[in-house]
C-alpha cells in the first residue's frame, strides 16, 4: 500500500512585484492498493444508546442494523459492543468473529431503560477497541438519540482526543431529532471520523451499512500530513487548515521537532481522496519557478505491521512572473467553495444562537448560493428552505437544524 499525494494551488502564478500574496493550497491524499496487499482485519466497536427513549421500534431497528453488521464481518475481524443508558456496560467483549450466532443472541436480548451517559459509553468503547488495535483498522460507531444528561460533554471530547492518540477512529450517529449536534460533531471531528444523521429509524440499517462499506476501504492508518514551508511562506493566522472531502472539518496542526507542521488525518481509504485545504501567505519571491513548500505523509501500514512510514517528499511550486495573469485551478476552486459553504452555515448558526434571525437567514441564503455554485443542489435546497423559514418568522425545527449541519459538512450522496 502506498500514498498518493497531489498538491495544487488555486492559482499557480505569482506577481514578482507583489510584496504579499495569498493562495489556497489543495492537497489530495489517498491510499493506493498494490497487487500483493492483503486485506487488513477490521476491529469494530459499536457503542449503542439503549436509554428509555429508544424503547420500541427505534431500538428494534438498531438491533437489526447491528446484527446485519455481524453478518458482514469476516472470520479474523474483531467486534466489541458497549451499551449505555445512564450507566455503561460491555455487552460483547472485544473478540474475533468465531461464534456470530451467540453475538446476535446478546444483541437481541437488549432492552431500553434509563437515561443517557454518552461519555461512559465512549470510555468503555475505547477500552474495548484498544484491546484489538494491533494490525487492524480500528473504528467506533457511536449511536445516540439524546442529550448527554447524565454525563459530561467536555469529558466526551477528552475521550475523543485520547482515542485519536491511540490511532482509533470515532464515527457518531445521531438518531432522531433530540441529540446534541455540537457534541457529536466535535467527537467525530476529534476522532477523524464522520457525523451521520438518522432521521427515521429505518435509515439506521442503511447508515450502518454505508459506514461499514467506508471502513472496508481503509488501507493505511494513523496518517499525518507534514508541511515544510520555505522562508517567506507562512500559514494564515486564523483556521489555516481544513479538510474539505469527504467531510469538512477544521484541522488543528502541531509543530514537530524538525520544524515541520503536522496535521492528523487518521485513516486513509483506498482510491478515495481525502482533500485538505491550506490557506497560505507568500512574501516577495524571486522571479522564476520557485518551490514554496514540501509535503510528505507519515503513516502506519497495518497489513505489513509497519509504523511511521514516510511517503515521497513532494514539492509545491509556484511560477513567479513579471507579467502576471491569473491561472485559476477549477478543482481547488471547488474545494474553496466547500469550505465556504461550511463556514457560512456555521456563521448562520452562531447568529441564530445570538437571536439575530435576519442575519442567520442572510448567511444561510449565502451558503445556499455557494452550494449552487459548486453544483450541490441538495444542500442548496436544505439551506434555502431553512433561510425562508426564518424570514417567514418561523422557528427552525431540530430536524431542520440537523439537516443544515449535515449538508454544510458534506455533499449528500443523492445529489
Amino acid at each position: 500500500m502506498k500514498v498518493n499525494l497531489k498538491p495544487a494551488l488555486n492559482d499557480g502564478s505569482l506577481d514578482v512585484n507583489q510584496l504579499n500574496s495569498q493562495r489556497q493550497l489543495g492537497i489530495s491524499i489517498s491510499a493506493i492498493a498494490e497487487n500483493l496487499d492483503r486485506n487488513v482485519p477490521l476491529n469494530l466497536c459499536l457503542v449503542l444508546d439503549h436509554s428509555g427513549s429508544m424503547n420500541g421500534r427505534p431500538l428494534e431497528i438498531v438491533k437489526k442494523a447491528a446484527i446485519r453488521l455481524v453478518d458482514k464481518l469476516n472470520p479474523g475481524d474483531r467486534l466489541s459492543i458497549v451499551v449505555f443508558d445512564h450507566r455503561a456496560k460491555v455487552l460483547v467483549p472485544n473478540q474475533t468473529i468465531e461464534n456470530p450466532e451467540r453475538i446476535k443472541q446478546q444483541i437481541n436480548r437488549l432492552s431500553a431503560d434509563g437515561g443517557t451517559s454518552i461519555d461512559e459509553g465512549l470510555r468503555l468503547g475505547i477500552e474495548e477497541l484498544a484491546k484489538g488495535k494491533k494490525e487492524t483498522v480500528s473504528q467506533i460507531f457511536l449511536l445516540t438519540d439524546g442529550e448527554n444528561e447524565h454525563g459530561d460533554n467536555n469529558r466526551c471530547l477528552k475521550f475523543a482526543q485520547l482515542a485519536a492518540g491511540y490511532n482509533l477512529t470515532l464515527n457518531t450517529l445521531g438518531f432522531g431529532d433530540n441529540w446534541n449536534q455540537d457534541v457529536l460533531e466535535k467527537i467525530a471531528d476529534a476522532g477523524s471520523g464522520t457525523l451521520s444523521y438518522i432521521q427515521q429509524p429505518e435509515q439506521a440499517i442503511d447508515e450502518f451499512s454505508r459506514l461499514f462499506n467506508r471502513i472496508q476501504t481503509v488501507g493505511l492508518t494513523n496518517a499525518y500530513l507534514l508541511f515544510s514551508l520555505v522562508p517567506n511562506v507562512r500559514f494564515a493566522e486564523l483556521k489555516p487548515i481544513a479538510q474539505v472531502a469527504p467531510d469538512t472539518i477544521e484541522l488543528p496542526f502541531q509543530l514537530e521537532a524538525d520544524g515541520r507542521f503536522a496535521v492528523r488525518l487518521g485513516d486513509l481509504m483506498k482510491d478515495v481522496e481525502r482533500v485538505v485545504l491550506a490557506n497560505i501567505y507568500l512574501g516577495n519571491l524571486p522571479e522564476g519557478r520557485q518551490t514554496i513548500a514540501r509535503l510528505q505523509v507519515r503513516y502506519d501500514d497495518p497489513a505489513q505491521n509497519k509504523t511511521g512510514l514516510l511517503s515521497e517528499n513532494i514539492p509545491v511550486e509556484a511560477n513567479v512572473v513579471r507579467v502576471y495573469q491569473p491561472s485559476p485551478d477549477a478543482q481547488v476552486q471547488q474545494h474553496i467553495l466547500a469550505l465556504a459553504k461550511y463556514r457560512q452555515t456555521q456563521l448562520a448558526e452562531a447568529k441564530l444562537q445570538q437571536g439575530d434571525r435576519a442575519g442567520a437567514a442572510t448567511m444561510l441564503q449565502t451558503a445556499a448560493k455557494t452550494a449552487l455554485q459548486m453544483g450541490d443542489k441538495s444542500a442548496a435546497t436544505v439551506l434555502q428552505t431553512s433561510a425562508t423559514r426564518l424570514q417567514a418568522g418561523e422557528e427552525l425545527s431540530e430536524s431542520d437544524r440537523k439537516k443544515t449541519r449535515i449538508v454544510s459538512k458534506t455533499v449528500l450522496q443523492d445529489s
